[in-house]
């Protein structure tokens, strides 16, 4: 696996950038990622999301799809997009550093 600088440490990637140990994340790590993906700011709200993604990730062993993360999170799918925009579940499970969700393209 490839190695990756995110804010000052080495962590291994897969392919597409995804944290290969979800671990090592903090939350220097996820500023960083969502600047790569173009977010120049975590709010609360994206917070709320990648705490929910981290959470399912951490008790079923993979994130939500979007269908699941629309009606469990708390955030409506319309905000979601504004959120993390080009495709939430697999932004915000980047930035949460949790493996891509099944059913992402």
């Amino acid at each position: 696996m490839p190695t990756k600088n995110i804010a000052g440490l080495d962590v291994e990637v897969d392919e597409e950038g995804y944290l290969v140990d979800h671990t090592v994340w903090n939350q220097d790590i996820a500023a960083a990622l969502a600047q790569e993906e173009g977010i120049d700011e975590l709010t609360d709200r994206h917070l709320m999301v990648i705490n929910f993604m981290r959470k399912e990730f951490e008790e079923k062993g993979t994130g939500p799809s979007i269908r699941r993360l629309t009606k469990e999170s708390g955030v409506p799918t319309k905000e979601l997009y504004q959120l993390f925009p080009g495709g939430p579940a697999k932004k915000a499970a980047r930035i949460a550093g949790i493996k891509k969700p099944h059913g992402c393209i």
